[in-house]
């Protein structure tokens, strides 16, 4: 009997999807997050980081789904912390790329506020599309006046032109008040898979709550030369972490890996101690993987 696996973020599936045949509910997100959804009516009061966690118990509810495990990336990643830590038996695993967890410090406050007053007098304009793009991506992919940027980046400024500019700021203004839940961390026992770009502006939140998990069920992984968005800029850099995090559940497919030198499943562009099932497997110990500048 496979997991279900709920996803709370923008980002792919390709990882999970290149692993394993995973039995995912996938409908609410469909419902709750696609491009034609309604705007919130703007009389509705602004929900907290709170009710926000709570919403994935009356949607799992609503389903008839029990254990889950999960998947986010940044704010959702923190959403998704903070169900684990309210609602402990119905998370089998938290996979959680670039995750918050502290309140926002002054600069990131600020430049949260400037973003939503952006949004409420421009919509989504040019420059609030900039000051998004560099929360999400590298400058790597974001390209320059020499280099074009990537397509994935193209595709991501045409998803936030369909955006519901109410939806958006009334997320923004949820998340800039949000509280540190580092405290609770502690008493997070289920397994914890943390991904984080080095060039994420959310880097060193991902080491702090790494330094606060209990070491015995997590695990982190740091991709050289990427975002805070690893699932779009180096989903092959989470296949082997991913596919040892699952085999502690009992699920496993055989993998056969690329010898060609631009695949970044080679063993010359994955660092020794990723393919080590003492700094992996079931213990779940801190890891490093180290992609090749070179793929």
């Amino acid at each position: 009997m496979f997991p279900r696996i709920i996803f709370l973020s923008r980002g792919s599936f390709f990882a999970a999807s290149q692993l394993l045949h995973i039995s995912y509910q996938s409908s609410w997100t469909r419902e709750l997050l696609q491009l034609g959804v309604g705007a919130i009516c703007p009389d509705d009061p602004i929900p907290s980081v709170e009710d926000l966690a709570d919403q994935i118990v009356e949607i799992l509810n609503y389903f008839g789904l029990g254990a889950v495990m999960c998947m986010g990336v940044t704010a959702g990643a923190y959403i998704l912390t903070l169900f684990a830590m309210k609602y402990r038996e119905r998370v089998l695993g938290l996979i959680l790329v670039s995750p918050l967890c502290k309140a926002p410090s002054w600069t990131e406050w600020f430049y949260n506020k400037v973003m939503s007053n952006l949004l409420y007098f421009y919509g989504m304009c040019g420059l609030l599309k900039e000051c998004l793009l560099q929360r999400y991506f590298s400058k790597e992919v974001r390209g320059n006046a020499e280099i074009p940027e990537s397509e994935i980046v193209q595709a991501c400024r045409k998803l936030l032109d369909e955006r519901k500019r109410t939806n958006v700021l009334r997320f923004l203004e949820s998340i800039n008040e949000r509280p540190d839940i580092t405290e609770g961390l502690k008493r997070l026992k289920c397994r914890t898979l943390i991904f984080v770009g080095d060039s994420s502006p959310f880097h060193s939140e991902a080491l702090h709550m790494t330094s606060k998990l209990d070491r015995r069920f997590s695990a982190l992984v740091e991709v050289q030369a990427c975002g805070s968005m690893v699932t779009e800029e180096q989903p092959h850099a989470m296949l082997i972490p991913m596919e040892y995090f699952f085999m502690g559940y009992g699920l496993y497919r055989p993998c056969h890996f690329s010898d060609s030198p631009r695949s970044p499943l080679s063993p010359s562009c994955i660092s020794p101690e990723l393919l080590s099932p003492e700094s992996m497997g079931l213990k779940l110990k801190p890891i490093k993987t180290r992609v090749s500048m070179e793929v």
